[in-house]
């Protein structure tokens, strides 16, 4: 099984892949979530990218970005320090 699966919404990223990049337990992920304390964004590829999304997660100051095909395989994985993000209220 990928980690990563296509929906007719758009991308479901397995709990596991994400909460590891923050260093949470995958209990605690769709609560952050829920919490505005963890965030996602998803961006589609244009022109040289056609084909290509972004996914970029965000928690407590660090991002996790995968680059993924229109199957939902991989194609690159970064993690890098990033702005924090306000929870929503």
């Amino acid at each position: 099984m990928s980690s990563i699966t296509v929906t007719a919404q758009g991308f479901e990223v397995d709990a596991i892949l994400v909460a590891a990049a923050f260093g949470l337990d995958p209990s605690q992920l769709q609560e952050k979530m829920r919490a505005g304390e963890v965030t996602s964004l998803c961006e589609k590829g244009e022109g040289d990218d056609e084909g290509r999304f972004r996914l970029t997660f965000r928690h407590d100051g660090h991002a996790l970005r995968l680059t993924v095909d229109a199957e939902g395989s991989v194609l690159s994985r970064a993690t890098f320090p990033a702005g924090r993000v306000k929870p929503v209220d």
